[in-house]
């Protein structure tokens, strides 16, 4: 059934009040909330280098569309503008989802609470409004002009759509390499040091990686905080347990499970509270309460713990200990942990101990820096890793609207999982090193291996990805590697040649 030119009108001037009314209140939001917006696009890995100038642009270019669109003589220039602005966010959140670890959002109001699928597909909706109008308009315009022929008009779409999705492919690829620069070091493979034995799906992502004692692999479950799987050393034989705690009146979140055989210990740093028990019962009992407040510990030994806290005088990051004997006492050493930027974001890392060893070990998130002291907090030494970037590259906001403080573009994660088993300190580096292969280097995640008895790099090897997964975390346990990679853990085992490097005492 054809139209009539009065309901080809009436559609019209529908299409053209709807983005009229989304891309004013889009803008709007934009510029009411404009710090955090700012904020949101520099945690975008596809503009976080053009963040500064992108984030006024957007709104800029909204509320012009909004403007020329009711015009009559501007509407088919205007919904091809509006075209090809949704054509780029639609592009945005496609690579947004399908190449980006980071998913920021940037938009305003009630569009913010959309999820991404949801935005995807309203936007898509809005892609055929466009199209629609922009049909609509041009065949109404004189048969005489140029674009009110057929093949134009489809080379017009086609050069919008190819222009659109080119230029954010373009900002992607241009401010990743701005962003993650390869870094100038070189990394050893000798071949055959971890081949893999087994990989099991847990099906849930939610596990992480609780300690190992007498052959077993212990997880726990960020959604289930009481229940823990346990594996032997090939992932072959699976058992569960349920801990019972005999007080739990407590409001938890962040309950964590730490194995330390013959013992295991429940903390919520944020109560905070600590519980152990013995791995033989799984019943625990409440070990210490409202003593230290801490967003990591790992057990020294039965009766002594590490942490990190933020100290009270200036909210950095600490770490200290805690005597859980008869007469409980803290110890703070603030010197362990080096400040470059607001000494929160910059000291994030990774808490380690090696009963072996009698080392507690913290491994920097985004520095090339490890810091290794004794039980008693007394620092010995700061090693460094291969990588280069001995100073944190993190951008920091205060969003004083919100009282809140924000990484304000993505951060280069130098070292983003690893483990300690006696003296050897594993590390899953995300930075491409000199002379590897790409190919390689996204197929896998690569494991970086240092002796801590001298500080030394001794080689690395290649964990592969499951899909498109990489390494969450990992835990090593005598000659076998263990990671959780998406829902799996995958076990690798260690060549001889590594495990030569292994001494028990320094």
């Amino acid at each position: 059934m054809k139209l009539s030119a009065a309901n080809k009108s009436k559609i019209l001037d529908a299409i053209c009040l709807l983005y009229m009314i989304l891309f004013i209140y889009a803008a709007v939001s934009k510029l009411l909330d404009f710090e955090n917006f700012q904020v949101q696009l520099g945690q975008s890995p596809l503009l976080s280098a053009f963040a500064g100038s992108i984030a006024w642009m957007i709104p800029i270019i909204e509320l012009l569309i909004a403007l020329f669109i009711v015009l009559k003589g501007w509407r088919l220039i205007s919904l091809f503008a509006a075209f090809n602005l949704m054509v780029m966010f639609t592009s945005y959140i496609y690579i947004i989802l399908n190449y980006s670890s980071f998913i920021p959002c940037s938009c305003g109001g009630i569009l913010e609470k959309m999820g991404w699928k949801e935005h995807f597909f309203f936007n898509l909706v809005f892609i055929m409004l466009a199209a629609a109008g922009i049909l609509i308009s041009a065949g109404r315009v004189s048969q005489t002009s140029f674009i009110s022929k057929p093949a134009v008009l489809a080379s017009s779409f086609a050069l919008s759509i190819f222009f659109s999705v080119g230029l954010v492919t373009i900002l992607f690829i241009s401010s990743e390499n701005i962003i993650h620069h390869r870094n100038n070091f070189v990394r050893r493979f000798p071949h055959h040091q971890a081949v893999k034995r087994s990989e099991v799906d847990l099906l849930y992502n939610s596990y992480y990686f609780a300690g190992a004692a007498n052959g077993n692999i212990y997880l726990g479950n960020n959604t289930a905080p009481l229940h823990l799987l346990s594996f032997d050393s090939v992932l072959q034989k699976k058992t569960s347990f349920k801990i019972e705690l005999d007080k739990s009146d407590f409001s938890f979140k962040t309950v964590k499970i730490n194995i330390s055989a013959p013992y295991f210990f429940v903390a919520d740093g944020n109560v905070p509270c600590l519980f152990r028990g013995k791995i033989s019962d799984w019943k625990a009992s409440l070990f210490m309460n409202q003593k230290a407040f801490f967003s990591i510990i790992t057990p020294i030994d039965s009766l002594n713990v590490a942490f990190r806290g933020q100290a009270v005088k200036n909210n950095e990051n600490i770490i200290g200990s805690i005597f859980l004997g008869k007469n409980q006492k803290v110890k703070l050493n603030p010197k362990l942990l080096k400040k470059q930027i607001d000494g929160v974001f910059d000291t994030d890392g990774m808490l380690h101990y090696s009963p072996k060893i009698k080392r507690i070990v913290y491994v920097y998130l985004y520095r090339n820096e490890f810091v290794v002291a004794n039980d008693s907090l007394d620092l010995k030494y700061i090693g460094k890793t291969i990588d280069t970037t001995s100073h944190a590259q993190i951008k920091i906001s205060n969003i004083s609207s919100r009282n809140q403080k924000k990484m304000s573009a993505p951060p280069l994660i130098v070292n983003k999982a690893s483990a300690v088993y006696k003296n050897l300190l594993f590390i899953y580096s995300p930075v491409h090193g000199l002379y590897e292969s790409k190919d390689l280097w996204s197929q896998a995640s690569t494991v970086d291996v240092y002796n801590l008895n001298d500080a030394s790099y001794i080689s690395s090897f290649y964990v592969y990805n499951i899909g498109n997964q990489k390494i969450r975390n990992i835990i090593v346990q005598e000659n076998y590697l263990y990671a959780l990679i998406g829902n799996y853990i995958v076990c690798y085992q260690l060549s001889n040649s590594l495990l030569q490097h292994y001494k028990s005492e320094l």
